[in-house]
């Protein structure tokens, strides 16, 4: 017999009232929750108790935390299993695998030796057998993926104690009817299963009456307008310019504080430094910054000393700044209900706020699923003209003149001015020009046109991500502009490498500008990094003997293949480890996490 319940409490529990584990609550509050939406104030306690529940809920209603947070106290009360995983989540899409995963390790910090595994098509087995057989205590998967494993016997499901299906109807309608099948029947008779659905068709209910148990049916009535005091933009934009369209945006448009999300931890720290290398006042916050250096950098952003916070969306969880007036996704999140969350940094407590959404051409359906979830139109955003940047930048120069000029004593450099127009002959106009020049370290006023599009392959975006969103192999697709080719460098995230030091030892040895440094990819061994095809041989000298923490990094064009121990004098060899070069293949550039989290490497993300 179902039990039906619908949120219409008007009293809300805190989460310390749902009977979570204290260990899982610490974690909750240590992220700022403290009141649970109604699908988690109705799901938790039932969960909590040991009944199966099925959660009729939209999108931006905190489902994930719904079914997470109760498997996590139960982990935490009874110990890792002993044959398999604890916790097996299906998801209807990759993208929503790694969120779910995110999730779970956040709300997880404060369990001894937690392990989760994403699983799904379009990543190599081998990080996925690797993970498995260590033992993730939570597995989340697509269900294709996850029978592949269960035939493979690599993936046991004796000792499972909760079995979820995050958007049921979405995976029903993908046609993995037989699959979530086959996977209820090999789970057993002992596990709970939370089924979470947007709607509840013919197949949801079969579904549910074969395989649940007296479950509790909860129904949360879909929210209204998303943000409906925030303005929200796109602009279509291959993933390569991105940076120069943002750049350019917030050049002609005003705004205060601004947060803008990225998928990984090295992308935080990337864009932050690009940004700091092109004026702007930026820092990052992600999952490895230490929680009092967090508190000191919102702290930063709060009192204006920094305009700009890059972030992911676990470390911006419980974030609230007034002075936050725009939003911007440059990554677009693949589930709406992590965009959701994400403009609703700003335009809060009745203010007006700005949304800015970033979205290559194969990310279109993403922005279609956004609209729908938030029952807006997110409006097209034209990127500033040529006239209007340069403009800009006269008025805003001028300014900076006018502003001398009211506040500065300046008889004693009026006097040098005049004795050198006179001594040399030279116009007042032209001194200035020059004085200008100097101020400007070579910054021209008058903007260029934004890059034109790379001319790729139909359906692949030159960010490295091929046909619908699996990543790309190929060497060109790393070529972000006709201008520009990659370089290797011997050195990476062995040796602790920051994009700082890259972008620092290029600009400082090299005497190249931040805007000559293209994307920078920190693999395991070595480096990955764009630089303008037309480099001069006294550079690439300089370079030749540059070092990062004391290493040298052996510059030369990237071929592809592996680069060899450096040795003094290789300069003009070709680097040619075909065992190396297997491992950094398979094992690079295409694993999506970090050892210590998810049983792999995390690739940056591509500018």
């Amino acid at each position: 017999m179902t039990d039906v319940s619908t949120s219409d409490n008007p009293t809300t529990p805190k989460f310390s009232e749902l009977g979570l584990h204290p260990l899982v609550l610490k974690s909750v509050e240590a992220q700022g929750y403290e009141t649970p939406t109604p699908i988690q104030a109705e799901t938790i306690p039932a969960l909590v108790d040991g009944r199966d529940v099925i959660g009729l809920a939209q999108t931006g209603t905190g489902k994930t935390a719904a079914f997470a947070l109760p498997a996590l106290s139960d982990l935490a009360e009874a110990g890792r299993a002993n044959d398999g995983p604890f916790a097996l989540v299906l998801t209807p899409t990759r993208e929503l695998a790694i969120q779910v995963a995110e999730a779970f390790t956040s709300y997880a910090t404060n369990l001894n030796d937690f392990s989760v595994l994403p699983i799904y098509g379009g990543q190599a087995y081998g990080p996925q057998l690797s993970g498995l057989k260590r033992g993730a205590q939570v597995v989340v998967g697509t269900p294709g993926r996850v029978i592949d494993h269960l035939k493979k016997g690599s993936l046991k499901l004796g000792s499972l104690r909760h079995l979820i299906l995050d958007e049921a109807d979405e995976m029903l309608k993908m046609g993995f009817a037989d699959d979530i099948e086959e996977i209820f029947s090999q789970s057993g008779d002992s596990r709970q299963v939370a089924l979470f659905s947007a709607t509840m068709p013919t197949s949801i209910h079969r579904l549910t009456g074969k395989y649940l148990n007296n479950p509790k049916e909860v129904r949360v009535a879909a929210k209204g307008q998303s943000g409906a005091n925030i303005r929200q933009r796109y602009h279509m934009v291959q993933h390569s310019h991105k940076l120069d369209a943002l750049t350019r945006i917030l050049e002609v448009e005003e705004y205060e504080g601004i947060i803008m999300f990225v998928r990984t931890k090295q992308a935080t720290e990337e864009l932050a430094e690009k940004l700091r290398a092109r004026g702007f006042k930026a820092a990052a916050i992600n999952g490895d910054i230490p929680q009092q250096a967090r508190e000191r950098t919102i702290d930063m952003l709060r009192g204006g000393k920094v305009d700009i916070l890059v972030a992911t969306d676990v470390a911006a969880r419980g974030l609230d700044v007034e002075r936050i007036t725009l939003v911007v996704n440059f990554d677009i999140p693949h589930d709406t209900e992590s965009y959701v969350h994400r403009i609703g940094r700003t335009g809060r407590a009745g203010r007006s706020g700005e949304a800015i959404l970033f979205v290559t051409p194969r990310e279109q359906r993403l922005l279609g699923s956004i609209e729908r979830a938030t029952k807006q139109k997110v409006e097209p955003l034209a990127m500033p003209s040529v006239e209007q940047l340069t403009n800009t930048r006269v008025e805003k120069f001028t300014k900076r003149i006018d502003d001398v000029l009211a506040t500065t004593e300046l008889t004693e450099l009026a006097t040098v001015i005049e004795q050198y127009e006179m001594s040399r002959n030279v116009p007042a106009t032209d001194i200035a020009a020059a004085l200008a020049s100097m101020v400007l370290e070579s910054n021209s006023l008058k903007a260029d046109p934004m890059p034109e599009p790379s001319r790729g392959k139909p359906g692949r975006d030159r960010d490295g991500g091929g046909r619908d969103g699996k990543p790309g192999r190929d060497r060109a697709s790393r070529a972000r502009d006709e201008n520009m080719t990659t370089y290797r460098l011997a050195v990476g995230r062995n040796e602790r490498l920051q994009p700082g030091a890259v972008v620092g030892a290029i600009a400082n040895e090299g005497g190249l500008t931040s805007k000559q440094i293209g994307h920078i990819d920190i693999r395991s061994n070595h480096t990955l990094v764009d630089l303008p095809k037309d480099l001069d041989s006294s550079v690439m000298r300089k370079l030749s003997h540059t070092e990062i923490q004391g290493r040298p990094i052996d510059i030369r064009p990237d071929s592809g293949r592996p680069a060899r121990p450096f040795k003094k004098g290789n300069f003009d060899k070709q680097p040619g480890d075909s065992r190396n070069f297997r491992n950094d293949r398979r094992g690079g550039a295409n694993k999506k996490f970090s050892n210590d989290r998810f049983g792999g490497e995390r690739s940056s993300d591509r500018y």
